[in-house]
Formats: structure tokens, sequence, C-alpha cells
């Protein structure tokens, strides 16, 4: 569940004194256009979408069976570690009521933390060095949020509370757990009530216990199956979901992550001051997990530097199905999602799938 990462050409600035005509315009390519095609034609992945507020781009099929074309903005898919930009917003919304503090101990709302020296703050930067957790479950079953902990606590501690940085699933897992205690109604339902509601993410849920599907409209995920890798790639849709939480348990649509970036950066879901604290106490990621030079890791969102100066900000997210980036971009360049139904995340996969962000956010920027 790591983590991980649309005008047209014509946009682009014309170096030379007085304007192109039309018909040189028209034969420039889509920069957009042309990672997705890479992502499909030479990396392999079986479909592709980067979606903006100037439309949606497509390649490949949603359904190698039946060839059936891509899904479009509105089509669901897993967030994966997305999900952690949303707990994170959910976490610093009851720091902003008072009602917990960055400083706090975690122990105070987690009774299985109550010897070890981590506080809110560290869980939300990936600074507590909790083992991760999802590679010691066995999905085939079951299991509470207690159970999962526990698998990551029967491990030594990757570093000491605060000296260091280390992306894991069992920092968000703990967080949700912290909502649990402080809100009494669980971090789905307060999420449901103070983000997808105000915002109107219709098309945005928690799966169920046992909805292994997606509901509605979605291309099929195709992926190494980790309970059986031998067998290759294969249709990996159906997942136990709602097992992943508060780490990477979320369903959307692209539509909806763009609307989602634009309301918690767009001052809708948090105070200012709650916002600048999630991307100014930051740590230096660059060249580690899925990150480029000179990238920063916040409170569950991340700064991606921009080809064109600047940077967007984003989390991004990785299943067996798929890898998902894009964010929202600083000095409004706008907001993107870029998605591949296979996992993306490393090699020419992740730098074309950057690279499609990247396009579509500096287009009439260069």
């Amino acid at each position: 569940m790591q983590r991980k990462r649309l005008a047209a050409s014509v946009l682009l600035a014309v170096a030379l004194a007085g304007a192109a005509s039309p018909a040189a315009f028209a034969q420039r390519p889509d920069p957009v256009q042309r990672q997705l095609d890479l992502l499909v034609g030479q990396d392999g992945v079986p479909g592709a979408l980067a979606h903006d507020g100037g439309g949606t781009r497509t390649a490949g099929v949603a359904d190698l069976e039946s060839g059936r074309p891509m899904v479009g903005a509105r089509g669901r898919f897993r967030l994966a570690s997305n999900t952690k930009a949303f707990t994170a917003t959910a976490v610093m919304r009851l720091v902003a009521e008072g009602r917990i503090g960055l400083d706090d101990r975690a122990g105070d709302y987690v009774p299985q933390l109550a010897e070890r020296p981590i506080s809110i703050r560290q869980l939300l930067k990936q600074t507590s060095g909790l083992p991760e957790y999802s590679a010691l479950v066995d999905w085939t079953h079951a299991g509470t949020s207690q159970e999962y902990l526990a698998l990551a606590l029967d491990q030594d501690p990757v570093f000491p509370p605060g000296t260091g940085w280390g992306y894991s699933n069992t920092n968000y897992l703990v967080l949700g757990m912290v909502i649990d205690e402080v809100t009494g109604v669980g971090f789905r339902t307060y999420i449901e009530r103070t983000i997808l509601r105000p915002l109107r993410l219709d098309d945005t849920y928690w799966p169920s216990p046992d909805e292994f599907t997606l509901r509605g409209e979605h291309a099929r995920n195709y992926g190494v199956y980790p309970a059986d890798p031998e067998a290759g790639r294969v249709d990996v849709t159906e997942l136990p979901g709602y097992e992943f939480g508060a780490s990477g348990g979320l369903v959307s649509t692209p539509k909806d992550l763009n609307a989602f970036w634009d309301g918690l950066f767009g001052g809708r879901l948090l105070p200012a001051w709650a916002v600048r604290r999630m991307t100014e106490d930051t740590t230096d990621v660059g060249g580690r997990d899925v990150y480029p030079a000179g990238s920063r890791y916040g409170y569950g969102v991340a700064s991606v530097p921009l080809s064109c100066g600047g940077v967007y900000w984003g989390h991004g997210g990785d299943l067996p199905g798929d890898s998902v980036g894009g964010g929202r971009a600083t000095g409004g360049r706008g907001t993107v999602t870029v998605y591949t139904t296979t996992w993306a995340a490393q090699g020419d996969g992740l730098r074309h799938l950057q690279g499609a962000v990247d396009a579509a956010l500096c287009a009439g920027r260069r």
C-alpha cells in the first residue's frame, strides 16, 4: 500500500516572436498523452488515466478480456496510500478543535503503545520507527487493528522515535485507532462526516467488511497476488479493502480525489494554520522510496518538485493492482490524478507516471 505518484501542448509558450499557426499547434504531441501511451505501450500497463480540470486522457483498456475502453473521471479505484492524507486531515481537525495535541503520546489513546514514547506528530510524519505491519498479515483472514498492531510491536523498532524517517503503514493504522478513541464513532464515520460529506465526495466510500469488489463503474486491476506470487500477473480487482483501513482503505474516483486536494489546500477542511503545519513541518525524503530528489514528507502529504518550478502537494498510493499519483500544484497551476491499473511504482513505469503528473501541471509553464 506504499507509497507512493491537462492542458494540451498548444498552451506551451512560443519561444519565437509571433504566433504559431493552428496547423503547427495540431502537430505538437500532447505531453500528458505521451506519458500515458508509454505506460501502456512500453511498460505493459493495461490501462492508464490522467484527469484534471481540463478533461480526462486515457490509454489502454479497462478490461483485458473484453477490451472495453478505459474508464473516465468517475470510474472508481482504490486510493491505497492516498487514504493517509484523509486520515491526517481528520487528525488535524481534532488538533484544531483542541481534542488532541500533536505532542500527545499515542499511548494515551492506544494502550498497546503505553510504554513507548511515540507522539501523534511522529505518527503523522512517519518518524515513529514503528515496523511495517502489512507484510506480516495473513490477508486471507480478517483481523482487528489491535491484532495488526501487535504483529508490528512483536518486531524490533526500525529506529528510536523521532531519530529517523521510515515509511510504515503502521503509523496510520495507529492514527485510525486514535481517531476511534477520541471521537467514539470510528475513523471511517468521522472521515465521512468531516471530509466526504462537506466536499460532496459522493463517489468515495469505505468498503464494508467482506466487500471485495468495487462498486459502480471501474476498470479491472492486474498484478501479482501476494498470497500466490507464483501465478504471475493475474486479475486482482477483488481485494479485502476493508482491512486496509486508515492507511489505505478508501475507494474513490479521479474527480473526487482532485476535489479532495482542492478542498484541503483551498482551506475548506482545516484552518489555514493547520494546513501550513502539515506542509511546513517536513522531512527531506528525496531519493527514498518512490520520491524523487527534492521531495519532502509532511503530515500525510508530500511535496514533489515540478520541472517548471514550484512543487505539487499530494501523496500517491500503490497496491498490486494499481498505482496513483498526483495532487495540487502551487501557484494556481491546477490539480491532477494519474492512475494505472497495475502496480507501476518503480523503473520506467514510475518515471512515466510521475512524468504524466508533471506534464499536466506544467502545461503552459515551460
